[in-house]
């Protein structure tokens, strides 16, 4: 066995001491995200029904931040991580999952997915940002080009992308079309459940609350939520290869990043930025992760991007092969155009 796979081992195993949710803190978790979501969209309700628009759409902020980490939880649950019950962790997702407006039995399914082939070039696809090679690009008619390069654009990713994804996209099971009548019921049980809280919130305060106060807040977390999911894959020195030299523990520890946050965006979105420990071993409970980067600090530098640095990772666009890294359209038109 080589080096290189020997430490690849070594952290599977050393971070499986880390596995093991406690349910007295996963129970304490649940009630210092939802409940003040609850107090923060009643203030909202409340100042809404006293005219005041704009404290109500103001609401929509904090409101945002604690929806995102509901939906951590839920990610969690999908990893069956949050509790050592399966049928806990999988009601409880699917109860979130429709205040998140996300089919939970469905995106378990596609983000098992993801975490299975996340930097195999050769299985892109479900679950992960449609990215290609600089090789696929050239080779793409100027049409493809184009939509190719406004499917990138920040305002498609990160608006126009999020809102359809999760107001629309997550209505129908469409990346499990052909995997029996489960999704199904997933997709259109979580409709169902929707549909029953709009009809309640019209009866009780009409349409323009929950257009005023809900809608924005559900429309920023999505994208909040898309953002974290761009920059934990999408950074300059990620990890792609082909199937014949992939490796799964490489391809989670380095396709993944250390988002490095400032500790209160740390714990609004519950430790997500912490990846590639958490794509290495996905059993870990997001309250543990950074206790896995305080006992081995060594993995603090592994693929680390602060704030500052996650904004310029909007430009990057295109998988270089011989690189082995992302660049922009800027830099493909620059180096590779006139080739």
């Amino acid at each position: 066995m080589s080096d290189e796979a020997t430490q690849n081992h070594r952290w599977r195993a050393l971070f499986a001491a880390y596995h093991g949710p406690r349910l007295s803190r996963s129970i304490l978790e649940l009630i210092v995200t939802a409940a003040p979501l609850a107090a923060l969209w009643t203030a909202a309700w409340a100042a809404a029904s006293f005219g005041l628009w704009w404290l109500a759409l103001l609401f929509a902020i904090p409101s945002a931040g604690f929806l995102v980490r509901l939906f951590m939880i839920q990610h969690d649950c999908s990893h069956r991580a949050y509790f050592k019950s399966a049928a806990m962790n999988d009601w409880l997702g699917r109860i979130i999952g429709v205040l998140t407006l996300t089919p939970h039995d469905c995106w378990r399914r596609t983000h098992a997915i993801h975490h299975a082939t996340s930097g195999n070039l050769d299985r892109r696809g479900i679950g992960a940002v449609a990215t290609l090679t600089v090789e696929e690009y050239c080779a793409l008619p100027p049409l493809r080009r184009a939509a190719y390069r406004l499917y990138r654009h920040p305002a498609v990713l990160f608006g126009i992308g999020p809102a359809f994804l999760f107001l629309l996209q997550h209505r129908v099971p469409a990346d499990l079309m052909r995997q029996g009548w489960w999704p199904w019921l997933s997709a259109f049980g979580t409709n169902a459940a929707i549909a029953l809280l709009i009809g309640v919130a019209l009866w009780l305060g009409g349409w323009k609350p929950l257009l005023l106060v809900h809608l924005p807040t559900l429309l920023l977390a999505s994208s909040i939520g898309v953002w974290l999911f761009y920059v934990q894959h999408q950074f300059e020195r990620t990890y792609w290869a082909r199937q014949n030299g992939w490796n799964a523990t490489e391809a989670a520890l380095h396709g993944s990043s250390h988002y490095d946050l400032p500790a209160p965006l740390r714990w609004i979105t519950a430790n997500i930025g912490v990846h590639h420990v958490h794509h290495v071993s996905s059993h870990i409970p997001f309250y543990r992760l950074h206790r896995v980067l305080r006992d081995f600090p060594e993995l603090k530098a592994i693929g680390r991007i602060n704030l500052l640095e996650s904004v310029r990772c909007v430009g990057l666009s295109l998988w270089d092969e011989a690189a082995k890294r992302l660049i922009s359209f800027a830099e493909y038109k620059r180096s590779y155009k006139k080739r």
